[in-house]
């Protein structure tokens, strides 16, 4: 019991020195650099995306995790998408940032989206959203708007011009106000 009680006090001790390191670094301030339509990314079935197919096209961005509290978005997602898909692209991105949320392979994660939550909506390769290892992807939306992922499942809908890119964190559903508010604006 003893044990249990360090580990925790250690993980937890590790998670605010991470939080805290990454917030007072001042060496690495973003900048956007290129378009959000320069990039490619590689689905779960392996294969390129080119994001110049979304010009024109406002995009819901989420980081996701199969193993998470927030992990039910996906179904909302899937609504989302199948509702609102004349009106927004739905871009789903594994990340295993936060405390191994994420472990598991592209495979294992492709089947547990298709088949737990019946997800038809773009999902990508697993990346890094946080830290060093920051994919440019979500450099670039923390340039474009202020804000990096704080949890999984946080959202960034990004105008039809690619310019204006507005953060939503985790608590906010796909399905709330806020987020249909800022797709309709588009």
């Amino acid at each position: 019991m003893k044990l249990i009680r360090l580990l925790l006090l250690l993980i937890i001790v590790m998670g605010i020195a991470a939080f805290i390191s990454e917030k007072l670094s001042f060496a690495h301030e973003p900048r956007m650099q290129g378009s959000l339509y320069d990039f490619k990314m590689t689905s779960l079935q392996g294969k390129e995306i080119d994001f110049s197919r979304y010009q024109g096209k406002c995009l819901l961005i989420v980081n996701t995790a199969s193993k998470c509290g927030y992990t039910p978005q996906f179904k909302d997602l899937e609504k989302l998408h199948e509702q609102y898909g004349d009106k927004v692209v739905v871009l789903g991105f594994p990340a295993n940032d936060f405390f191994l949320r994420e472990a598991g392979s592209n495979q294992h994660i492709a089947e547990f989206s298709q088949f737990t939550y019946g997800v038809s909506f773009q999902m990508f390769e697993k990346i890094d959203v946080k830290g060093k290892n920051k994919h440019p992807l979500y450099a670039w939306l923390d340039a474009a708007s202020g804000h990096s992922p704080s949890w999984n499942f946080c959202k960034y809908v990004v105008s039809k011009d690619g310019k204006t890119v507005r953060f939503f964190p985790s608590k906010v559903k796909p399905l709330d106000k806020e987020i249909l508010d800022a797709i309709e604006k588009n």
